[in-house]
């Protein structure tokens, strides 16, 4: 007799990732790279993990600054991660830097906004479209700054931060600060879903042009991602240090990547293997998340900061190979059954 079949209205029971542990030579370049680099950006965060399997290494980490490459071979283990449902995809973020006022002008018209606080996260509020063309949100004081460019704040918004200059010469500096609920929707596929461009046509500049040569169809495009981000100002975070990422510290230039957490504990290792034009080989920091960065092999590089790095972060959509690199007897509990 054959198994009994799901019926139509039963799901289907979700599939656990698979982890499979490599050695050290199993990684493409490994033994180039930079290690005391990725032991610095380790260390920016180490000391927020509170699992006793990180606080050890942690404190033993500092130690090792001079022999970075046998510290992470002689504490951890890389495990490979993979899920049926994804691919490795690497893409780029980095900090933007828009022009702004502190008020409202003709020139400065686009709010930065702070959270209201009756967003709590507990469910989807109003959509980007209920936001921006109601007065939900006028006269509350929630306004950071003015920017002079609708287009460069939604991509300030994908960023997740970034910097606003004021005519005076100050700077402002922004992180996260909440978003509506609503799932992020991606323009560059509704681009290419509506025949505009190809798949491999598309990148962040040349959406920007495009929504600058439509206004109004490019206004309704921004309209088809509902998600909205609102942000909180970090101006105490020093000029010459990254961004806030999740973990509240700041990321690295290409050393921090943004991962999902469901896969990739925030804080750990991950050796990066990417492919493509600008091909990568290097250990980064898991440090930020990102929220269309869903994936056991979905990564998301962190360039820097200004236009340079807008630049070189819109050309990453690349595949690969990700290794997250997790405390031995962490990688070894994955596989219980393992034989040595």
């Amino acid at each position: 007799m054959s198994a009994p079949s799901l019926s139509a209205s039963e799901p289907e029971p979700p599939v656990p990732p698979h982890h499979r542990i490599l050695d050290f030579a199993d990684l493409d370049g490994w033994a180039e790279d930079d290690h005391a680099a990725a032991l610095d950006a380790f260390l920016v965060t180490c000391g927020d993990l509170r699992d006793p399997d990180w606080t050890a290494l942690c404190a033993a980490a500092a130690d090792h600054r001079d022999v970075a490459r046998q510290f992470f071979e002689l504490f951890f283990r890389p495990v490979e991660i993979t899920h049926h449902r994804t691919e490795a995809l690497f893409t780029g973020y980095f900090e933007p830097e828009l022009d702004g006022a502190p008020h409202a002008s003709p020139r400065f018209r686009w709010p930065v906004y702070s959270l209201p606080p009756e967003v709590t996260g507990d469910g989807p509020w109003l959509s980007r479209r209920e936001i921006l063309s109601t007065d939900v949100m006028a006269g509350r004081g929630l306004e950071i700054a003015w920017v002079d460019d609708p287009v460069e704040l939604f991509f300030l918004q994908i960023q997740g931060s970034g910097r606003i200059r004021f005519p005076d010469g100050r700077v402002v500096r922004v992180g996260y600060g909440g978003a509506n609920g609503h799932d992020y929707r991606s323009i560059g596929q509704e681009l290419v879903r509506r025949g505009v461009y190809e798949p491999h046509q598309v990148s962040a500049e040349v959406i920007k042009n495009w929504v600058r040569r439509n206004p109004v169809e490019g206004e309704e495009l921004l309209m088809h991602n509902p998600a909205y981000v609102f942000f909180r100002e970090v101006s105490e975070v020093p000029a010459e240090r990254g961004p806030l990422g999740a973990m509240n510290r700041s990321v690295t230039p290409l050393r921090t990547v943004a991962v999902d957490p469901e896969y990739t504990p925030l804080g750990a290792p991950v050796w990066i293997e990417k492919d493509g034009a600008d091909p990568m080989r290097r250990l980064m920091i898991a440090q930020d998340t990102g929220s269309a960065i869903k994936g056991a092999q979905r990564a998301d590089i962190f360039v820097g900061t200004g236009a340079a790095a807008g630049d070189r972060a819109g050309t990453f959509r690349d595949p690969g190979r990700m290794v997250v690199l997790l405390p031995i007897q962490r990688a070894y509990a994955l596989l219980p059954d393992l034989v040595q």
